[in-house]
C-alpha cells in the first residue's frame, strides 16, 4: 500500500524516498524479501496523481527485475471518489478512506492467498518467510495471520505513531482484539498514547497481514472487506465526515469481537523501522548501511535474485 499522502513527514512522497546505498527504497527491501520467500506477484496501490513519478522511481525498474523472475507486478488505485453505490464523497473531503479501502482497491487483481504490507515499513525477512509458509498451507475462510511485531521496537524517536495494538491469548498463538491507537510515544518507563500507558512488549500490528484463498478465487476477506465498507458509510461517516477511515486493524478488531474471524499472530524478533517523520530517514539510511554490512543484504540489492 503507497497510496497515504505522508502529510507528517512534510513536502514530498516518503515512499519514494531513497535509503539505501544505490538509493533503493524501503519497498525494495520488502520486495526483495517477499520474491525470495517465494511471493509470486507483487500490486502496488498507489493514487493515480503519484503514478508517474512512482513509476519512475521504482515501478519500471521493479517490473523489469520481476520480468526475469518469473513475477508478476499489476497496479491498482485508491481513489477517493471510489464508495459504495448508493452513498457519495462528503463535500470537503480530501482524506483518503485508509488501508481498508487500499486493499479493497486491488479486488479484480487478487485470485489467490495474498498479503498485505505498508510501502514506508521496513519488516524483515523473517516475517515475509512466516506468512508465505502460513499462506500456502489450507485455512479455514474466517482465517487471518498477522506478523506480529513488539511495540518497542516500532516506535519513532522523533514524534507519536499509529499502532494497531494487540491482546493476545495465553500462549501468543493467536489474537483476542486489536485496537487502532494514534500517538504513541517512547517514555522513560515505556510507551504511552494520550498520557495512558501501554505495555512497551504488547504485539502490534504493522499491517503486515495475510489472507487465505484456493489459488483461481477470490479470497473471503474480500467479501467482507466491500460490505463492511458499505457499514463504515453507514455507521461511521456521518458523525466524522472529514476524518472517518476504513482501517485494517480496526475492521478486524471489529470481526474479532464478533466472533467472525479468528486472527493467528506469528512471531518475529525483526526490528521495525521506517519514516514517519522527515528527522527518521538518517536512522534508516544507517540502519540499512549496517544490515548490508552485516551481510543480510548485499550491496547491490538484488543482485543475489538477478544472476
Amino acid at each position: 500500500m503507497a497510496a497515504g499522502i505522508g502529510s507528517r513527514f512534510g513536502t514530498g512522497i516518503k515512499q519514494l524516498e531513497p535509503v539505501g546505498l544505490n538509493d533503493e527504497i524501503i519497498m525494495d527491501y520488502s520486495i526483495h524479501d517477499a520474491v525470495k520467500a517465494g511471493f509470486n506477484k507483487i500490486i502496488f496501490v498507489i493514487r493515480k496523481d503519484i503514478e508517474a513519478d512512482f513509476r519512475e522511481r521504482i515501478g519500471s525498474r521493479v517490473e523489469g527485475i520481476c520480468r526475469k523472475l518469473g513475477v508478476e507486478v499489476a497496479y491498482a488505485f485508491q481513489d477517493l471518489s471510489a464508495v459504495p453505490d448508493g452513498f457519495s464523497v462528503p463535500e470537503g473531503r480530501t482524506k483518503p478512506w485508509g488501508t481498508g479501502q487500499a486493499v479493497l482497491a486491488a479486488k479484480d487483481l487478487i485470485k489467490e492467498p495474498f498479503m498485505v504490507i505498508n510501502a514506508d515499513d521496513y519488516y524483515g525477512k523473517e516475517a515475509f518467510v512466516q506468512l508465505h509458509d502460513w499462506l500456502i498451507s489450507e485455512h479455514a475462510d474466517t482465517a487471518i495471520v498477522m506478523a506480529g511485531f513488539i511495540l518497542k521496537n516500532t516506535l519513532s524517536e522523533n514524534g507519536g505513531v499509529t499502532r494497531g495494538v494487540c491482546k493476545v491469548a495465553d500462549g501468543h498463538t493467536h489474537i483476542i482484539d486489536v485496537v487502532e491507537t494514534r500517538n504513541i510515544i517512547k517514555t522513560e518507563s515505556g510507551a504511552e498514547a494520550d498520557g495512558t500507558e501501554i505495555d512497551p512488549e504488547s504485539y502490534v500490528s504493522m499491517n503486515m497481514w495475510g489472507f487465505p484463498a484456493k489459488d483461481g478465487c477470490v479470497p473471503a476477506f474480500m467479501t467482507v472487506l466491500e460490505e463492511k465498507f458499505r457499514a463504515f458509510f453507514e455507521e461511521n461517516v456521518p458523525s466524522d465526515p472529514m476524518k472517518a477511515e476504513y482501517l485494517l486493524p480496526t475492521l478486524i478488531g471489529g470481526l474479532l469481537r464478533k466472533g467472525e474471524c479468528a486472527v493467528k499472530v506469528l512471531e518475529t524478533g525483526d526490528k521495525w523501522f521506517g519514516v514517519t517523520y522527515k528527522e527518521d530517514k538518517a536512522t534508516v539510511v544507517e540502519s540499512f548501511k549496517k544490515l548490508i554490512a552485516d551481510g543480510v543484504y548485499n550491496e547491490d540489492l538484488y543482485s543475489d535474485l538477478v544472476k
